[in-house]
């Protein structure tokens, strides 16, 4: 009988140690989608936990970038705030360690928003902004910056 007992103990001790190296690994990859992010025309945003959601602000602004503020916005009274800090992307639900899903996303170049999903994998993280369906969309694959980010908030505008 103290066998068998201890043999359960065994058996239960190495389950909960394996549930428990799950949920670190599991934790460890969905700091994957999160940190900054370089989009193709150099603007870097950076991905974090809002609440308990996952949202997108811009960090630094691209050479390439119209203005420094919001100026395609389909609200007047919304273009003259600072496309530096602005959040982007919002209301995102983590599905597993690397899919976020049912968020928005807006896009300062054209004033527009969208629903979105992302994805990452490895160094890369693919959204994907869409009308309606997913299908009805279009993608666009950003990489980790190579080089320390200047936040914009300490670059003077000008």
């Amino acid at each position: 009988m103290m066998k068998q007992t201890f043999a359960v103990r065994c058996v239960i001790a190495l389950g909960l140690m394996a549930a428990l190296a799950g949920c670190a690994r599991l934790g460890a990859q969905t700091l994957d989608m999160i940190g900054e992010w370089q989009e193709p025309t150099g603007a870097v945003l950076r991905v974090d936990h809002c609440g308990s959601q996952v949202c997108i602000w811009i960090e630094a602004l691209s050479r390439h970038a119209d203005a420094p503020t919001d100026i395609h916005n389909p609200d007047s009274r919304l273009r003259a705030r600072a496309l530096c800090g602005l959040e982007i992307g919002s209301g995102f639900t983590l599905q597993d360690a690397a899919h976020a899903t049912d968020g928005t996303l807006y896009d300062p170049k054209t004033g527009k928003t969208y629903h979105g999903m992302m994805t990452a994998d490895g160094g890369k993280l693919e959204l994907r902004g869409y009308i309606g369906v997913p299908l009805f969309g279009r993608s666009q694959t950003w990489t980790r910056p190579v080089a320390p980010v200047r936040n914009c908030a300490s670059v003077p505008v000008g």
